[in-house]
């Protein structure tokens, strides 16, 4: 039995691909090596009959690791409700497949819930370069391409609008007032990389529940994998660009006033700052700096063409998204 005190954490790690195969272990050792124990570690496998198979072969013999199939259509959403429905933690805490957390990451995400009014803690990811080093043309600005903390967030432990979904977790009550993840928002496995899912969440939960308060705590580390394929332009275009897209799809949900608040500042002056940046060190000759001034602006033109894009299909009824509850939770201890 654990203390009364202290909040049980369940972990959920969503996963679709046997090609991330030593990653998923990886991570799950991670969550199994914290200095503040999770209460179990859910792995989550999207629509994926033989990934599903050897995880549960992986893992038959570990009391603190139990394997399921996604409940819902395909796609992350569906995911992460289906392990919040079958998660016994009064936590529920999230972490990418591809990542591993450091050793106090569930320590620091559990001491912010001594204040009964968080909702909701996110911690800052790191970058893992498949090439071993930054790409000289990719702007820190825009880390979030690669599911990383970027330049323009506040640091420290401070209030924020929204956490980032791949380091993040949820008290249980959060999905008992504002339900859990909307399907038609974010992956899915087949389409353009979309995001957003978590954003949309923060959002509603704000609105169910106005006294709630959301934190990003950045001494909670986990460190994410970025492939090769991801450190190439043609990767930050297309991920841009389904940003938007993205936006468009949670505007619709919450309203442009809310869905956008957090865009408007990062587009108006964290961007504009890093593009002074760039071009100042491609006046210095340092390496990339106009490369990282063009791809900010790129990565702007093509965000904004998506929400354009995204906007009209979502007034012409082309998107659907829905929300769903996340059922009861496997029971407590």
């Amino acid at each position: 039995m654990r203390d009364p005190g202290t909040p049980g954490v369940s972990v959920v790690i969503c996963a679709y691909t046997e090609d991330r195969w030593e990653d998923v272990l990886a991570a799950v050792a991670s969550v199994r090596a914290q200095s503040r124990p999770a209460l179990e570690t859910l792995l989550v496998v999207d629509h994926n009959r033989g990934l599903l198979d050897r995880l549960g072969k992986e893992y038959k013999e570990t009391d603190d690791v139990r394997v399921l199939a996604n409940a819902g259509p395909r796609g992350l959403s569906a995911g992460r409700n289906t392990g919040i429905a079958a998660s016994r933690g009064d936590v529920v805490a999230f972490l990418d497949d591809d990542a591993v957390a450091e050793r106090d990451w569930l320590k620091h995400f559990a001491e912010a819930y001594d204040d009964p009014r968080v909702m909701a803690v996110g911690g800052r990811t790191e970058p893992v370069w498949a090439s071993g080093r930054r790409p000289d043309w990719f702007p820190e600005e825009f880390d979030w391409v690669v599911g990383c903390t970027y330049r323009g967030l506040p640091r420290g432990r401070v209030r924020v609008r929204n956490v980032l979904g791949g380091n993040a977790s949820f008290r249980r009550e959060a999905f008992d007032a504002a339900g859990g993840f909307a399907t038609g928002i974010g992956r899915d496995g087949n389409k353009r990389p979309l995001g957003g899912e978590e954003t949309e969440l923060c959002i509603r939960l704000s609105r169910a529940r106005p006294d709630a308060v959301l934190l990003i705590d950045d001494r909670a580390v986990i460190h994410h994998r970025v492939p090769e394929v991801r450190e190439r332009f043609r990767y930050f275009r297309t991920r841009t660009y389904a940003e938007g897209l993205s936006k468009a799809l949670v505007a619709r949900s919450v309203g442009a006033e809310k869905g956008l608040e957090s865009e408007r500042r990062y587009t108006t002056r964290v961007l504009p700052a890093g593009v002074a940046r760039g071009l100042r060190d491609a006046l210095l000759a340092r390496p990339g700096g106009a490369g990282r001034a063009g791809a900010i602006v790129a990565g702007v033109l093509a965000a904004a063409g998506g929400y354009v894009v995204g906007s009209v299909r979502a007034r012409r009824g082309g998107v659907t998204f829905s929300v769903v509850g996340t059922g009861e939770g496997g029971g407590r201890d």
